[in-house]
Formats: C-alpha cells, sequence, structure tokens
C-alpha cells in the first residue's frame, strides 16, 4: 500500500461479513462482496445502497448476490420497483454489472465511459463524465471525480485503477470509493506480506506509477482537489472497496493521509518534470479500447 497511515480513530465495529446488508448510516446501507486476487487473496468489492428522500433508492456499484442477498434487497426495495437508479462508479469494477442488470431491468443504469464501451447489453441511461448526470441526485446525494487523473480511458489497464467517482451521501455522512482510497481494517496473512496493516489507510498503489498523470502539475491537482473535498464533504464513514468500511472518524484520517503524501507529491512532481511526460490514447476514438479483463470488482 502507497503512504499507508494508521487510523486516529478505532473502528467501531467489526470486519462485516459478505453478503449482507450493513447499516452504516441513516437510509445508507452497505454490502461487502469477494473479489479474489491471484485467484487467493480476498481484496474484497463493495455495493451501496442509499434511499433518497423521495423514498426511491440509488445503487452505488453492485456484487454478486446469492438468494439470501437478493431477497433483502427485494424487501427493502419494494422487489426493485423502488430502485430509481443503478450507478457503476470505477472503470474496472464491472463483472457483477450483467447478472444484476438481469434481476433489475426496470431501473436506469449509469456508468463509467469505460462501463458503457464494455457493457453494450445494458441500455445506459448516462455517462458520469457528464457534469449533469453527476448532479442528478443533489443535494442528497454528490459525485466528483478526481483531477490529475485520467478518468475515460485508464492506461496501462492491468495496474491504472486509480481513479473512480467518489459519492458523498449528506445525511448519513459516508463516503463511498472505489479504489482511490483503500482501508484495511484487519487484513489477512497475505495482504500483510503485501505491505498491508492492521487499521491502515492509503491511496492506492498506483498513484507512485500510473495513477495520476506523468505532468509536473497532476500530483498537486489531486492533492488541491482533495483538499476541496475535505472542504465541503464533512464525512464520518467511509465505505472503501478494498479492503473494508471505516466507521466514524474516517475524515479525520483521510485529512492525515493527505497530509503525510505531501512529500510523495513533491517527489512524484520532481519526477515528471525530469521526463517527457508518458503518452496518453486520445479520447476522440474510444469505441473499441481499454474494455477487456483487467477488471478488479
Amino acid at each position: 500500500m502507497s503512504v499507508a497511515v494508521p487510523t486516529q480513530t478505532q473502528n467501531a465495529t467489526r470486519k462485516l461479513g459478505k453478503n449482507e446488508l450493513h447499516l452504516i448510516g441513516s437510509n445508507f446501507w452497505n454490502i461487502r462482496g469477494c473479489r479474489k486476487y491471484l485467484k487467493m487473496i480476498d481484496i474484497e468489492t463493495q455495493m451501496s445502497i442509499i434511499q433518497l428522500r423521495t423514498g426511491k433508492f440509488i445503487i452505488i456499484d453492485t456484487v454478486e448476490m446469492n438468494n439470501c442477498l437478493r431477497q433483502k434487497i427485494d424487501k427493502l426495495t419494494n422487489n426493485g420497483d423502488n430502485i430509481e437508479a443503478v450507478i457503476g462508479t470505477h472503470p474496472f469494477h464491472t463483472l457483477s454489472f450483467q447478472a444484476f442488470y438481469k434481476v433489475y431491468s426496470k431501473a436506469a443504469y449509469y456508468g463509467t465511459p469505460r462501463h458503457l464501451r464494455r457493457l453494450t447489453k445494458i441500455p445506459w441511461a448516462g455517462d458520469l463524465n457528464d457534469y449533469n448526470v453527476r448532479k442528478k441526485w443533489e443535494p442528497d446525494i454528490e459525485m466528483r471525480i478526481p483531477a490529475g487523473a485520467e478518468f475515460i480511458n485508464p492506461q496501462p489497464e492491468s495496474t491504472n485503477h486509480f481513479v473512480s467517482v467518489f459519492v458523498y451521501h449528506t445525511a448519513s455522512q459516508t463516503l463511498h470509493v472505489n479504489d482511490t482510497i483503500m482501508y484495511a481494517e484487519k487484513p489477512g496473512f497475505l495482504l500483510k506480506l503485501f505491505g498491508c496493516k492492521d487499521g491502515a489507510i492509503a491511496f492506492h498503489p498506483s498513484i507512485k506509477t500510473s495513477g495520476l498523470y506523468s505532468t509536473r502539475d497532476a500530483p498537486y491537482l489531486f492533492r488541491d482537489w482533495m483538499h476541496h473535498l475535505l472542504y465541503d464533504w464533512p464525512f464520518e464513514n467511509m465505505c472503501c472497496a478494498h479492503i473494508g468500511v471505516k466507521l466514524g472518524g474516517a475524515y479525520t484520517d483521510v485529512v492525515t493521509l493527505l497530509h503525510n503524501s505531501e512529500p510523495l507529491f513533491a517527489e512524484l512532481s520532481e519526477k515528471n518534470r525530469k521526463r517527457i511526460p508518458l503518452g496518453r490514447t486520445s479520447s476522440s476514438d474510444q469505441t473499441h479500447i481499454n474494455i477487456n479483463d483487467n477488471e478488479c470488482g
């Protein structure tokens, strides 16, 4: 993990079980899913369910459902009739969307540009790269895309999983984020071999390589974007796809992470200054690119 820092506050709960509805805050539920890395390390993935003031529900990302989980979602959402929208926030978290759509096809589906390119059998209602789509459910839900990183066509596909849409639910003061920020409450033995520590919070490791643009300004653009987010969103809880949920005190921990990452931002900026920026695939013709495999959720 990159620039991992210990959390400042003890988590309010034990590790959350898989395929269960966990009430995180007012009208906000999180579901933990299984995602195996190298076929043996469970780095987890997630889905969140938010109830709007209207009574309708928004699904943020999807996980593989078993019958028990489906029954609980049906009970919560009146057999899916009250699901207004299903939203995919991370370009490489796509594996469960097709199966979810087969069960809940009445909802409107929104995704990243890569969702739209990869999952062509889903009749997408909109693209999260569209500012108006991201504003659609305010003030209940706010969504933002990090600055300084590639969102439309992340390269290389195998490692650049840094960027995702951040989702903030105001009523529960909960942040939903995939990959960009990682939290490990009680990582298993194999994850500890990779450097994960108990209660550690970190930016995705690709921040050191391909996660940000290879320009001098990119690290500081991302840093400043994070500062603005922290100014606007007073979140207490944070649901991370990899590897868990931080209940209470998440805001303070992210502030500490950002502060401790300042030397890294300076190092990356200087490194980029000394080299020719890496070429990026143009966003003008992406119909058949960046769509195969390399999924992490």
